[in-house]
């Protein structure tokens, strides 16, 4: 193991995507927490995960801010060359949404349908599906980013609770997120799960509708990672240390009042300029000390949680969900269960968390995982220097994950 004795402007390089999610990695290097914590952090962006993905497993990036599957599918070689990766913290909670077209949401209202709501919305489309075949006409063509992402698994699972099977109902594509709005509006794609600001772009140009956001399908489910090569974590410990410092400084930055604003002018300003900041800032509101969490959802579905509720701890618990949809589909056949508990283990790393996140004085949860869907009111999370309030949790079928 190599030394980073003294972290005097260790350099690496991090990828991240235009999506607003990206902004811990911007924060960190706007506020100065990458230099703060001795490090010298050339950001990356990337066209595509798949592009982001390549340069990771090729040395391009050491690090980057990653689907929080990928780790997992990039150790067991499901996702280009087998590249081990491990995740030791969640960048955020929630963020996508399923956007449907204008076309597609007006011939549900026409049938009659009720679509009050998100489980009303893939009820209607699963009688629609179900006219469609029956009177001979092509499925409908949903995308979201990449076939290993949360988009696709939220997607998937909305689409089940409705009666919708999505291996046998739906042409399921995946699209980069700046061509989303592009493809809806041309008429290649009938929807999209995406991360924001692509979802506030298609509904502010009159392309979509959004119908569902992550919070309505899995409450405060997991979304982003920081992911960084095994090797690299191995050779400079005390870097990968001072990163997720950094980072966790960074996000409890943007969860504090005030800031999203200007988290979404970096955002702009760094990463995606071709969308206006208005559409980039409506995306990243956060809620108001007087609002409540359900209406603050109900107005705004793909709200975005960096730090509070235990956000940036890796539940290894989430990570299973997630590898859950994928047996679920069939996206993990050759895969036995002992080696995806062991690979689950290699990969997401809560003891590096705890480390990192004690020398800052933040509360860390005890246990390394929990449940999801048995929580339908607050409640509070064991801390190892006391505890952290958390929201209910549940899943849109009321399912339960233990």
């Amino acid at each position: 193991m190599l030394s980073d004795s003294l972290l005097n402007g260790h350099q690496l390089t991090l990828g991240l995507m235009p999506l607003n999610d990206a902004a811990p990695l911007v924060v960190a290097e706007r506020q100065g927490f990458f230099r703060e914590e001795g490090l010298a952090v050339t950001l990356k962006w990337q066209p595509s995960w798949a592009a982001l993905r390549d340069d990771l497993q090729t040395g391009v990036l050491q690090g980057a801010q990653m689907l929080a599957l990928m780790p997992l599918t990039s150790t067991l070689g499901l996702d280009g060359r087998a590249t081990p990766v491990i995740s030791a913290m969640t960048l955020n909670l929630g963020g996508n949404s399923i956007t449907l077209s204008r076309a597609l949401m007006a011939a549900l209202a026409e049938e009659g349908h009720d679509l009050g709501s998100p489980l009303a919305v893939s009820r209607a489309l699963a009688a629609h599906v179900q006219a469609r075949r029956e009177r001979g006409e092509a499925a409908l063509k949903l995308a979201s980013v990449h076939p290993f992402s949360s988009h696709r698994y939220l997607l998937r699972y909305w689409l089940a609770a409705g009666g919708i099977d999505p291996n046998r109902d739906i042409e399921m594509r995946a699209v980069a997120p700046p061509l989303m709005a592009a493809q809806l509006a041309s008429g290649a794609l009938d929807g999209f799960c995406v991360g924001e600001p692509w979802n506030s772009l298609a509904a502010v140009q009159g392309m979509g509708q959004v119908v569902a956001g992550s919070h309505d399908i899995w409450r405060f489910g997991q979304e982003k990672v920081l992911g960084v090569r095994e090797d690299w974590a191995e050779q400079h410990p005390l870097a990968h240390q001072a990163l997720i410092r950094a980072l966790l400084k960074a996000c409890a930055w943007l969860d504090r009042p005030g800031n999203r604003e200007q988290a979404a002018q970096w955002l702009h300003d760094e990463g995606m300029q071709e969308v206006p900041l208005s559409v980039v800032a409506r995306g990243l509101r956060d809620v108001d000390v007087e609002q409540s969490g359900e209406a603050f959802q109900r107005e705004n579905p793909g709200w975005t949680i960096f730090h509070r509720y235990a956000a940036n701890f890796p539940w290894r618990s989430q990570t299973r969900w997630y590898a859950a949809q994928m047996q679920r589909w069939g996206h993990l056949e050759g895969v036995s269960d002992n080696d995806l508990e062991a690979t689950l283990a290699r990969c997401v790393r809560p003891d590096l968390y705890r480390s990192a996140a004690r020398k800052l004085g933040m509360v860390v949860p005890v246990a390394d995982e929990r449940s999801e869907g048995t929580h339908p009111a607050p409640w509070w999370l064991s801390g190892e220097a006391g505890q952290v309030p958390m929201p209910a949790d549940g899943f849109i079928d009321g399912a339960v994950f233990e």
